[in-house]
Parts: C-alpha cells; structure tokens; sequence
C-alpha cells in the first residue's frame, strides 16, 4: 500500500494526488493579470459617470493585491526575497489604503441599519394563560370532592382557571384533556363565552386593531418621543463623524492611485504577469505550514465558551485580537489552497463568518468612540451605548457560528480552550 502522508494541520493526502509541476507561477500571473484589468476599468470608469464601477474596480484591485501579496508570504521560501518581499509590503499598503473608504461606508450603513430597528415600534408583552397544577391533571375530578363535572362547564369550587373555567378531562369548550381551550389562551385566560351555568352568550365585539396589526395581537408600541430623539441624534453624529473618516480616505486612495509609489507597483505586476522570478519546488510543505499556523492559532482561541450561547465572552474589545489575527491567517491558508488548486467553500463561508466578526466589532467601536464626543445629551449616550451593547452581541453570534463552521473545515485537530 502506498504510502499516505500526514500534514501538521492533520490533513492526509497521497504524494500521488498532488499535481506534478509548478503551481506557483501560473497562480501568481493569472492573479497579475485580474490586477492589470482591474487597474484598467478603473481608469476607464470616473466617480462622476459611474461611481459604483469605479468602487467595483477598486475592490478587484484590492482582491487581486492581497492574493499576490499572500501568495508570496506563504511560498516565500520559493521566491527570491529581494524581490518578493519589497513588493509583498507595497501591496498590502495598497491593499490596507484602499479598504479604509469601503470600511468606513459599511460601519455607517450597519450602524444607521441598527438604529433603524431600534426606533421601530416595539410591541406590547402578550398576557400567557395561567394554567394551574390542577388543569394540568388529566384524570376526572369525582362530583364528591366538591368539583363541578367537566361536562356541566360549571366554576370549580377549588383552584380554576381565569376566567371560571373548570378543570377536568374536557373543557367548557370541549377541548383536549387538561388543557386550556384555545379560544381562552388567545384572550389571555378569559373565556369567550359561557360560564358557570353552561350557557353560551354571545361575546362582546373585539376593538378594532390599527391597520396592519395582525388579529388578536397588541397594538405596537412606538418608542417614546426622548428615546426617538436621542436615536436620531445618534445617527447625526455617527453619520457626521463616519462620513468624514470615508471622505478623508477616499481622498487618501485617490491620491495613492495617482501617486509614483503605486506606478512603481503596477510596473512590478505588470512583470509579474509575464514572468515571476520563483524557484521551481513543492509548493505543498509551505501550504501545510500555513495550515498548521492557522490550526494552532484556533486552537487558542476559546471556542468552547463560544458554543455556548450568551457566554458574555465578546463583551470586551481587548479579546478580539486573537481572533482578528485567525482572520488573516485563514485568509492566507485560503489562498494557499487556491495555489495549490484544493476545495475552498467551506473555508470561504469561514472566512465570511470573520469577517462579519470584525465588521461588527469595528462598528461596536465606532459607536463607543461616537459615544465619548463631549457635551452629547444622555438620550443620545443611551441610544450610542444600547447600540455597541448589540454590535457586541453580533460578535458574540459570530464566534458562535464560527465555532460551528471550524469543525467542517477539516484543519487541524484542536477544538480551542474552554
């Protein structure tokens, strides 16, 4: 039998399945390539005629760069250093450039989204139906002991439910063993109709409900008018401050889209996508050591307090490094895969779910940071703090799915710290 080789990330795979060749070097043109056309529509796009194909070109750019870039960090050792690595920096300078004004944009449309569903009308509690240990009996109740016969619908002399109903095998409504009739549970433990004495009587007409309620339930309650104050206030100030950080960085990528540092960059890929100065060799040892960094880092993290829900592990920013810098090494480990022309879904829906984790994060500080602006009224403090106080719980949601998704990704054999 042939032998099976083992990886430190635990993966098993056979010498055989790999593919003979370089693997590096078509990776590296074909993505040099996605760059140039990218550069290209964005030049042929202005912000005046076609801003959102201009936002799409930037954001293939960016894709492409931290493709190049991480391809070139993980197979380092089969490049020439004193080429890859310069240009490895410059791309991620693009890269981190470019993703200023697209993040910026995304935590004011998160947060202005949050503040919306806060200012929706809540609705009212709903009455739930007392039952009491004696109608959850579901044996007959002897006329002996003092009890009416179920049948009779009379008041039980001892315990009833609201409203006069008795208990007992069925009902005043002839309903199931025990249990109270529906039409009692939809009124909140009133009955409808009929009472003691069995008769039916027609019951009083329902107030009409405002237009788009559903039949049967409360009206919604509208948020007081303080409360909806300090909510519009709050999104004011977030739009204020967040519009101008996206306007100080998109005028920051324009100005390094013109400058000679990214001409310089572009001259560099524009050579890579003919030629890639990298030392034919087995790509496969640099894509496991990538995936063993990746399971040791998961490992760390504490994933067995993130399966539990409402953990209150996420309330503080300070824990959010570590799984920040699992972010970047999954992303790297996903582009290794991409090289050597392995099955990325399950890593991609992973990546998605932290990448949701650091959006939600990075909102949640925004809020606090909008928070702390001096002489802002308390409503308005109260609207900023209840809405970090939610961005907190979507990263908590986030680890909680993450977890989830780390057991089907099939790296590594740790399952994080408790």
């Amino acid at each position: 039998m042939p032998h099976r080789e083992t990886t430190p990330s635990g993966i098993a795979h056979h010498p055989l399945d790999r593919p003979q060749g370089d693997l590096l070097a078509p990776y590296l043109h074909a993505q040099a390539a996605e760059f140039l056309r990218a550069l290209r529509r964005h030049g042929e796009c202005t912000e005046a005629t076609d801003p959102d194909g201009s936002a799409r070109s930037a954001l293939d750019i960016r894709r492409a760069a931290r493709r190049i870039g991480g391809a070139l960090h993980t197979f380092r050792p089969l490049t020439d250093r004193s080429w890859a690595d310069p240009l490895r920096a410059e791309l991620a300078w693009l890269s981190g450039t470019l993703a200023r004004e697209h993040a910026h944009a995304d935590q004011l449309s998160r947060l202005l989204d949050a503040l919306q569903r806060l200012n929706a009308p809540a609705p009212l509690p709903t009455a739930r139906p007392h039952r009491t240990a004696q109608a959850r009996e579901p044996r007959d109740v002897s006329p002996g002991n003092g009890t009416a016969p179920a049948a009779s619908g009379g008041t039980a002399s001892g315990g009833s439910l609201p409203g006069g109903v008795a208990p007992g095998r069925r009902g005043a409504a002839g309903g199931a063993p025990g249990r109270t009739p529906p039409s009692v549970a939809a009124s909140g433990g009133t009955p409808p109709a009929g009472t003691a004495s069995g008769r039916t009587t027609p019951a009083a007409p329902a107030a009409a409900a405002p237009a788009g309620t559903p039949t049967g339930s409360p009206a919604p309650r509208p948020p007081s008018r303080e409360t909806a104050l300090g909510i519009a206030r709050a999104g004011a100030l977030l739009e204020r401050q967040l519009t101008l950080a996206r306007t100080r960085a998109h005028s920051a990528a324009l100005q390094a889209l013109g400058s000679s540092r990214f001409h310089a960059v572009a001259d560099a890929v524009a050579v890579l996508a003919s030629e890639a100065p990298v030392t034919p060799g087995d790509p496969y040892p640099c894509a496991d050591h990538a995936a063993h960094r990746l399971a040791e880092a998961v490992t760390a993290l504490p994933l067995g307090r993130a399966a539990r829900p409402y953990n209150s592990e996420a309330v503080h920013e300070g824990q959010d490094s570590p799984w920040h810098h699992v972010r970047l090494l999954l992303r790297l480990h996903r582009y290794a895969q991409e090289v050597i022309g392995r099955d990325t879904t399950t890593l991609e829906e992973a990546s998605r779910i932290l990448d949701q984790h650091r959006d939600a994060a990075e909102a949640a500080a925004a809020a606090a940071s909008a928070a702390r602006t001096a002489r802002i009224a308390p409503a308005t403090a109260y609207a900023l703090g209840i809405l970090h106080s939610e961005q907190r719980h979507e990263v908590e949601a986030a680890r909680f799915a993450f977890q989830r998704q780390w057991r089907q990704t099939g790296v590594g054999v740790g399952t994080g710290r408790g």
